[in-house]
C-alpha cells in the first residue's frame, strides 16, 4: 500500500463521518462538504491504486 492509498482512504473515512454528521444534524452544507471529501479520497485512492499497479507491471 502506498500513501497516495492510504491518504485517501483516511479521506474518504472522514468524508463519511462528515456526511453521516451532516444527516443526523440536518446540516445540508456539511453533508455535502463530507460527500466531497469522500469523493476527493476516493479519487486520490484510485490514483494509489493505479500507481501500484503500474508498479507492479514494470
Amino acid at each position: 500500500m502506498n500513501k497516495d492509498q492510504v491518504k485517501g482512504k483516511i479521506e474518504e473515512a472522514k468524508g463519511k463521518v462528515k456526511e453521516a454528521t451532516g444527516v443526523i444534524l440536518d446540516d445540508k452544507e456539511l453533508e455535502l462538504e463530507g460527500n466531497v471529501q469522500k469523493n476527493i479520497g476516493k479519487v486520490q485512492s484510485g490514483i494509489g491504486d493505479l500507481k501500484e499497479d503500474i508498479k507492479d507491471s514494470i
